[in-house]
């Protein structure tokens, strides 16, 4: 297992650095000048910019300005913004709240595929299958930003169940809402996986060999069915975790919530490169690491699988 993990870690290295080079090759490639657009429609000083220019190494080939970044990266300085505020200050101030989003989200989701896909493959044909595959495809079908609205307006503005935004105050209790919004967003696929795989594992001779030797089906169920049925699954879900880590822009920006898709989205919308390159960067450690322990999962969930080196 240790030299499994190893081996990943330096199959890491290369998608860090190319996903890095990559993204830095876009934002920097962008037309317009940012430093220009920090002053609007002023005029500024010709050796202001050009003080400015060479402070972020602007004025520096690409490549030169890459490795720049690149050396900060590892001494975890992640550069200043263009408004003077040091980027890490940025990550710590937002990271944990999509952090705690994402985590709640994907819970949700885990819990509600988990149960209603199994239901669902038990009860194969039936009333509550067929009304669950009919509701997984309307939650697949309906935008992310037309299920955040009618969440906000009946269960925040008519009932009064949650806060209909969350702005500064974003502990757990103020995150239930856009959590249960993006867990019902991403939970109809995992559903749909669960009751899939419930289904063929179901089919297969050593679930029949389990009941042939007197085990009962609230044994054989969840012990030998369901825990053999979650890799599709786990699969899935770690890929939405790390996507929500990378964030949940619209959500974020319909609920206010001060995370890092938020946040991202006006780093763009002011040409602040140092933060998308840096953000983009953690969101390639973080995705990196979230497949590791996925497919570190499957070998919990599955005895049959072993990790070799060659």
């Amino acid at each position: 297992m240790a030299v499994y993990i190893l081996k990943r870690i330096l199959q890491a290295i290369p998608v860090f650095f190319g996903a890095t080079l990559l993204i830095y090759f876009m934002v920097f490639a962008m037309p317009g000048d940012p430093i220009a657009g920090l002053f609007g429609d002023k005029q500024p000083n010709p050796a202001l910019l050009e003080r400015l220019r060479a402070e972020y190494h602007l004025d520096e080939p690409f490549l030169v300005q890459y490795g720049y970044y690149i050396a900060g990266i590892f001494r975890l300085d992640f550069g200043t913004s263009f408004s003077g505020q040091p980027v890490a200050d940025v990550l710590a101030r937002t990271f944990p709240v999509t952090l705690r989003l994402a985590v709640m989200a994907v819970g949700i989701a885990f819990v509600l595929a988990i149960i209603i896909g199994l239901f669902s493959a038990l009860g194969k044909g039936g009333i509550f299958d067929n009304s669950m595959l009919v509701l997984a495809l309307i939650f697949i079908a309906v935008p992310i930003f037309v299920l955040s609205f009618l969440a906000q307006y009946f269960l925040a503005i008519q009932l009064g169940w949650f806060r209909p935004t969350v702005g500064a105050n974003n502990d757990w209790g103020d995150l239930w809402l856009p959590a249960w919004v993006l867990g019902f967003s991403v939970y109809a696929t995992s559903m749909r996986l669960t009751r899939a795989s419930t289904i063929d594992t179901l089919g297969q001779d050593w679930v029949r060999t389990a009941y042939s030797k007197g085990l009962s089906r609230g044994r054989v169920i969840p012990v030998h069915v369901l825990r053999n049925s979650l890799i599709p699954m786990v699969t899935d879900l770690g890929t939405v975790f790390g996507v929500l880590m990378v964030g949940a822009t619209v959500t974020e920006g319909i609920f206010n919530v001060p995370g890092v898709g938020n946040t991202l989205y006006q780093a763009i919308i002011r040409g602040e490169n140092p933060t998308v390159v840096s953000f983009v960067t953690v969101f390639v450690v973080v995705y990196v690491l979230i497949n590791l322990v996925v497919d570190l999962i499957y070998g919990l969930l599955d005895p049959r699988i072993r990790y070799v080196t060659t």
